[in-house]
């Protein structure tokens, strides 16, 4: 057992020499959480509004607010796409959320979305360059009812001081419906990570993950454990990419989505899962034990487990099986787990295992993709195009079971995602100005340095204070004491 480092690399380490691989894992969770209560309280949040534009005098504030101004907000009055470049819309993101369904832990109220959101935004900075704003909303009725139409009217009023919104942590069926008419009727991108962010980065995974296996996309049986929005999304993708609806079946709470499903035909919130209902599971299966024998894939967004996916189940797949299980906080298997049961790859959502296919690694690149261009829209095609781009960065450098896609802390995946996803931004029509893939590529790389060299600075200054390492430790003592 190690006394644990600041950077937190020797984390597996940390823990008493006798703990098994169980303990081992459940001691991981507890302790970031236990960490992450006391960094919060110590930072007291992971963000900050700085300025970008100097003070050279203090005639300089006249330039940048009254009378000066004035000339801005008529430019923009008379051409509203100039304030792409005359303010920092061009690059800002509204992150919005009513926190009913924060990763695991479900409805946390408006603010309890908080630590969430600004982590979005905090990613969004340092790996894509890009700024955010964390936005947390009550979308509840007067009957005390989530209204889908709230969330809807407060994005569309917004809009207008932001070159794209992110979605996040919305529960079903609501995130269905506003994802679907925002998308449609708002002038700039709007992105639902916990669906298209996770359903790209699961299939760059999925790419890699059957390269190594020898499997071909359209010829695989692949189960799908959970049918909220980022599994439907996912089947969506993969479908869109080359794979066949026919050979998946979905599960949700109830069972298998199938023709049968008289419960989602009859619920129009649904229309989504009831698509699929429609055109997936060919041959109408009706437990997971069934379609488990023989599948080659499983991707699971499900209950946290650790024991909702079954060994047993993994066992009866396929030769060469790919086992995703991507509940937060706590996969529905642990790793070693499914690789006893016989998985030749898994992967998780958490960074503290190996293979984390997480929207992390999808949606800086992604969003700044998007904004380079100032795309109205981000597509399935821009979607698939950065799997298929953290999928080529990964290859290049290397794949095998236990590493299939990049992680963070490859700081150049992500300016090469944000330029392909320009690139196909103009394909599809969606872009209002056009860069070649060199210019987006430099501008992306340019902005991501500056991002991260401002917070290195930050840093060496002192403006950013390092944690004492008593914090650590104490946090560890706390996890040890309660997984006892």
């Amino acid at each position: 057992m190690e006394k644990i480092k600041l950077d937190l690399s020797n984390l597996d380490r940390a823990f008493p020499d006798d703990f098994t691989e169980e303990q081992i894992a459940a001691a991981k969770t507890v302790f970031l959480k236990e960490l992450s209560l006391s960094a919060h309280k110590f930072y007291q949040g992971k963000i900050q509004t700085v300025p970008k534009a100097g003070v050279f005098g203090f005639n300089w504030f006249n330039v940048y607010y009254t009378p000066g101004v004035s000339k801005i907000s008529t430019d923009i009055r008379d051409g509203n796409d100039s304030s792409f470049e005359l303010s920092n819309r061009g690059n800002l993101v509204a992150v919005v959320s009513d926190s009913t369904r924060v990763l695991g832990d479900g409805d946390c109220t408006p603010p309890g979305g908080l630590g969430v959101m600004e982590g979005k935004a905090f990613l969004m900075k340092y790996l894509g360059g890009v700024d955010a704003v964390p936005l947390c909303i009550d979308s509840r009725d007067i009957a005390g009812k989530n209204d889908p139409y709230k969330i809807i009217e407060f994005v569309k009023m917004v809009q207008h001081s932001f070159g794209a919104v992110n979605l996040e942590d919305i529960s079903q069926p609501n995130c269905f419906k506003v994802l679907d008419v925002l998308r449609e009727e708002c002038d700039i991108p709007v992105w639902h990570d916990d669906a298209q962010g996770t359903a790209s980065v699961t299939l760059a995974g999925l790419i890699n993950a059957l390269k190594l296996a020898g499997k071909k996309i359209g010829g695989v049986r692949i189960v799908l454990l959970g049918a909220g929005a980022s599994n439907t999304t996912i089947a969506r993708l993969i479908a869109a990419d080359g794979g066949d609806l026919e050979k998946m079946v979905i599960f949700d709470s109830r069972g298998s989505l199938n023709k049968g499903r008289a419960d989602i035909e009859a619920d129009t919130r649904y229309n989504r899962k009831w698509e699929l209902c429609q055109t997936t599971n060919k041959d109408q299966i009706i437990t997971i034990e069934e379609a488990m024998k023989g599948a080659d894939v499983l991707i699971a967004l499900s209950t946290p487990g650790p024991d909702t996916v079954k060994k047993e189940w993994i066992a009866s797949m396929a030769e060469k099986a790919i086992v995703f299980t991507c509940a937060n906080p706590i996969p529905e298997i642990y790793p070693y787990a499914a690789k006893e049961a016989g998985a030749f790859i898994v992967a998780t959502g958490r960074g503290d295992f190996p293979n984390q296919v997480n929207n992390s690694i999808g949606f800086p690149g992604i969003l700044k993709g998007a904004l380079l261009v100032r795309a109205k829209k981000i597509t399935d095609n821009m979607a698939i195009a950065a799997a298929h781009s953290l999928a080529d960065y990964a290859e290049k450098r290397g794949i095998n079971p236990e590493n299939i896609v990049p992680t963070m802390d490859e700081a150049d995946v992500f300016p090469i995602e944000a330029a392909d996803v320009a690139v196909q931004a103009i394909k599809d029509g969606v872009a209002r100005i056009k860069l070649t893939w060199q210019e987006a590529y430099d501008k992306a790389k340019a902005d991501i340095e500056y991002s991260r060299n401002l917070t290195d600075s930050l840093m060496k200054n002192g403006f950013i204070k390092q944690p004492e390492e008593s914090m650590l430790q104490q946090a560890l003592a706390r996890a040890l004491e309660r997984i006892k």
